[in-house]
């Protein structure tokens, strides 16, 4: 009995068909931990600092406690029974959903008309993207005593109502339930279309000029070439701003509070507003760390409600 030597097991294995199919060109990498430090400082950030937070935000919410006493008492889910039988906590989401409505249809149809325009090259182009988009990066507490003033009952707005001829609609718009509403949301609309709108041009910035080109040889006019071409390619820049629309609206505080402190009669209370309210003027911090819990629930359940549904029917678009 012999034993074959190496080469000749070989080239046995292989008449045999035992080999192993020979590598086509792909190598798999390894495991390499050495990149994970680069990602250490933001996944610290994250998990220590934001995940923590929710979680002891989540404790907080069962415990009746005023933030300072050392025994707070623990009183498991009375908190999120007591908000959903709590009328300014229904008020709140009524005043997000329809700011969130308002704010994204009118900031979309603007941002899209006015990067049309600009793509247009009108003159001093640069400048008129500086002025739209300046009102980003102002601060609130900036620009809320402004608008105080603007609103106001004696205010410039209510001057020019009278100088035009319409002072019979003059009214105290932030002293009234009926319209400071209104008010925050025009202030909101003003301080975000230029977001809305650099992304919008950005993103007309990467349409081929040569299926606009041809959509004109075909005889398609400007109206035509927006609504079949410059339109369906914002899609994906449409489901991003309704997702921050959506959840920024469930985080609205600067302006409503600094402008009008949630009033007048809770006519401008979101849930930002109420979290501070309950948490820093009540010291009822469980019950608005209960607020808070709902907050990020409804934040979580947006954002998938948004992104999931573009997907599956892209999905069911590709299979078609």
């Amino acid at each position: 009995m012999t034993i074959a030597s190496a080469p000749a097991r070989r080239r046995a294995g292989k008449r045999g068909g035992l080999d192993r199919p020979a590598a086509t060109g792909h190598r798999r990498s390894g495991f390499r931990p050495a990149g994970y430090a680069w990602i250490l400082p933001a996944l610290v950030l994250s998990v220590g600092l934001i995940y923590y937070s929710i979680g002891y935000t989540g404790y907080i919410s069962t415990l009746s406690w005023n933030g300072t006493s050392p025994d707070p008492t623990q009183v498991g889910l009375h908190n999120f029974t007591q908000l959903f039988s709590d009328h300014v906590f229904w008020l709140a989401a009524q005043h997000t959903i329809i700011s969130f409505v308002a704010t994204f249809v009118i900031q979309t149809v603007l941002g899209v008309v006015l990067a049309v325009m600009l793509h247009s090259r009108p003159w001093a182009g640069v400048l008129y993207k500086i002025v739209l988009f300046v009102p980003v990066v102002l601060a609130p507490a900036i620009t809320a005593p402004v608008f105080r003033q603007i609103f106001a009952a004696n205010g410039p707005l209510n001057a020019l109502l009278q100088h035009v001829g319409l002072g019979a609609i003059a009214v105290p718009w932030l002293a009234q339930p009926g319209t400071s509403l209104m008010a925050i949301i025009a202030i909101s609309i003003w301080q975000w279309t230029g977001m809305t709108f650099i992304l919008y041009y950005a993103a007309m910035g990467q349409i081929d000029p040569e299926v606009l080109e041809a959509a004109e040889l075909d005889g398609a006019g400007n109206v035509r070439k927006l609504v079949s071409i410059v339109w369906p390619s914002l899609r994906g820049t449409t489901i991003a701003l309704l997702t921050l629309s959506a959840i920024g609206s469930l985080k609205t505080f600067d302006i409503p509070w600094l402008v009008t402190v949630g009033g007048p009669d809770y006519s401008t209370e979101f849930f930002g507003t109420m979290i501070y309210r309950q948490s820093i003027i009540l010291s009822q911090v469980g019950y608005g760390a209960a607020i808070s819990v709902m907050v990020i629930l409804l934040a979580l359940v947006m954002g998938v409600a948004i992104n999931v549904r573009p997907w599956r029917s892209r999905a069911a678009a590709g299979a078609s």
